[in-house]
């Protein structure tokens, strides 16, 4: 049985103390809240009165529950206020040093069965635990900002954690009403480990001018569904600890994806820490504020409409359900689309797909029956290139294979008008190399639509070192009339979404190949701690283990990062035939269902 954990201390009262301290008191535990000073007692009572009055006012708390929440804490700056508790949560800046000196003292001041908790987000607890008499009653317990909302608590467990402590505390978190899950002691843990490798390769990205602040965010909240973008999440966080976090996971893995990029410490020498100091890779309306506002980085809203091509009929080349997605975007807009395929029935398949999805959102409500009927209207069959000699622009949807799309876009050159626009909706291989198969790279551009494409409003804009400045205005408007969000990007592998995605779940696939933590778990931490809309095993079944293996080779063998090699275990899965959901079993399995 449990042991009752009646009173805690908390010690530093920053948002991530204050937000553990809210969290206790809400749960009915009395609390003794530490700080340094009164001025630092002073901000952190501010801290938690500001956040119970916002509970307050949206009606997530009554007037007496917020009185006696706040009755429950003390504050004091005195840390032998704490000898008679029985549990201790430290949530001090991330210094070791200032860590272990702290837990030096508790050791003297607190009863022999005391826990003390660390809400470290990235140092050891077996190194923090050793500095005291007690280091089988050391855990980790991560707390995720804004601890009053999130959900999930990593308890951190050392070699030589006591397993009564482990089972304590992890009981408390769920009295707290927190999801924990019960990890080994790493550098990040399960989230962060995740997390910030992740960000970190979206500063890379951002600091080689890959593609823009604005677009690196957008691409990942509008072709994955994440809350927020990397840029603007590192705000959040704060640069300074984000650089701290990355740096001690690069000490203990030595691996160059947690390096912090440098321009992170160039930021942060210059005091540019993110939303606490107002401006960061974004510019803030003042200190700690959310609301991002203009500054020398913002793209400017207009378009050169003289640099733009005229775009009246389209053609799309495939009858997969990328092509016929695409076919249906168009139509749904009032292009006229010519649909080619390789034989009529094939065509004719395509176009009675567009019609049953048409239909489907006929009777959900979001579509006219008119509207429908006048899409389907547009849709012309083909089979012959030669159909499509005046279409403004074409899309090709074929196979993932650059043999293949070569062979397309040579026919199309062979065909299509002068000064029409050849797009390719490739997800991984080089647009150039379909450019280079016809007389005219300057209008080849690479328009990577999201799957399901009438849902999906991302659409990855590929430019290579030949295509036209007006294409690229072209292709932009084009997005826009389409209700599609745009983003521009160069021309390598795996271009915004993938190039960040893929490498995050070839690191889940890492951390369960060594035994770090369960699939289970490693979804629900990043479901639960990140917001994340799927956890990386569900997302990679739901992918396919095969095209997932297809795309980190293609990402390791453009880059030679030692980091991007398939992970092993995500090898043998796709030998051994289990490709996810589609076969029925991939990390998890399906078939009892």
């Amino acid at each position: 049985m449990a042991r009752e954990i009646a009173s805690v201390g908390v010690i530093g009262l920053g948002t991530m103390g204050a937000g553990i301290t809210e969290v206790l008191a809400r749960s009915g535990v009395p609390v003794v809240a530490v700080e340094i000073d009164d001025e630092g007692v002073k901000r952190g009572r501010g801290h938690l009165e500001h956040s119970t009055e916002r509970a307050l006012s949206g009606g997530k708390l009554d007037q007496a529950s917020r009185v006696e929440l706040l009755d429950r804490v003390r504050y004091t700056t005195s840390l032998s206020d704490l000898s008679d508790v029985d549990l201790v949560i430290e949530a001090i800046p991330e210094s070791f040093d200032a860590k272990a000196d702290l837990f030096i003292q508790l050791d003297k001041i607190t009863g022999p069965e005391t826990i003390f908790v660390s809400n470290t987000s990235s140092l050891s607890i077996t190194e923090i635990g050793v500095h005291t008499s007690r280091p089988g009653k050391v855990v980790g317990m991560h707390f995720f900002n804004p601890a009053p909302v999130l959900k999930l608590v990593e308890v951190v467990r050392s070699v030589v954690t006591e397993p009564d402590v482990v089972a304590d505390v992890v009981a408390f978190a769920e009295k707290l009403g927190k999801t924990p899950v019960v990890i080994g002691d790493r550098a990040g843990f399960i989230a962060n480990a995740l997390l910030f490798g992740y960000l970190n390769h979206a500063v890379r990205m951002y600091e080689q001018r890959y593609a823009t602040r604005e677009d690196l965010d957008a691409a990942m909240r509008f072709g994955c569904g994440y809350p927020m973008g990397p840029l603007a999440l590192l705000d959040l966080i704060g640069l300074d600890t984000a650089y701290e976090i990355l740096d001690t996971m690069y000490h203990q893995s030595r691996n160059r994806l947690h390096a912090p990029a440098p321009l992170l410490k160039q930021m942060i020498t210059a005091g540019l820490l993110g939303r606490k100091s107002g401006r960061g890779f974004y510019s803030y309306d003042g200190v700690d504020s959310p609301n991002v506002v203009t500054d020398g980085e913002t793209p400017s809203a207009t378009v050169d409409s003289a640099a733009v091509r005229p775009v009246r009929k389209v053609g799309v080349v495939g009858t997969g359900t990328m092509a016929t997605g695409i076919v249906e975007v168009f139509a749904k807009r009032g292009y006229d689309v010519i649909l080619r395929a390789r034989s009529a029935d094939k065509a004719a398949a395509s176009v009675a797909r567009v019609k049953k999805s048409l239909d489907k959102a006929v009777v959900k409500g979001k579509l006219s029956e008119e509207d429908a009927a006048a899409a389907l209207s547009r849709i012309t069959p083909a089979v012959e290139f030669e159909e499509l000699a005046d279409v403004d622009l074409v899309v090709e949807a074929v196979a993932e294979e650059l043999a293949i799309k070569q062979a397309v876009f040579a026919a199309l050159d062979d065909v299509v008008k002068p000064g029409a626009i050849l797009a390719t909706t490739t997800s991984s291989l080089p647009v150039i190399e379909c450019a280079a198969a016809t007389s005219r790279p300057s209008d080849v551009v690479g328009l990577h639509f999201f799957n399901p494409a009438p849902v999906m409003k991302l659409v990855e804009i590929v430019s290579t070192i030949s295509t036209a400045p007006d294409v690229l205005a072209t292709v932009r408007a084009l997005c826009g009339a389409l209700g599609k969000h745009p983003v521009r990007c160069g021309d390598r592998a795996g271009f915004i979404v993938n190039a960040l995605l893929f490498p995050y779940l070839n690191d889940a696939v890492k951390m369960l190949e060594a035994h770090y933590a369960e699939a289970e778990d490693i979804d629900t931490a990043m479901k639960v701690g990140c917001g994340l809309p799927m956890g990386p095993f569900e997302l990679l079944d739901v992918v396919g283990l095969d095209v997932s293996l297809a795309i980190q080779r293609t990402l390791f063998n453009e880059f030679r990062e030692e980091g991007f090699a398939p992970a092993p275990l995500l090898e043998h899965l796709v030998t051994a035939g289990r490709l996810g959901r589609k076969t029925g079993k991939g990390f998890k399995d399906y078939t009892a269902r």
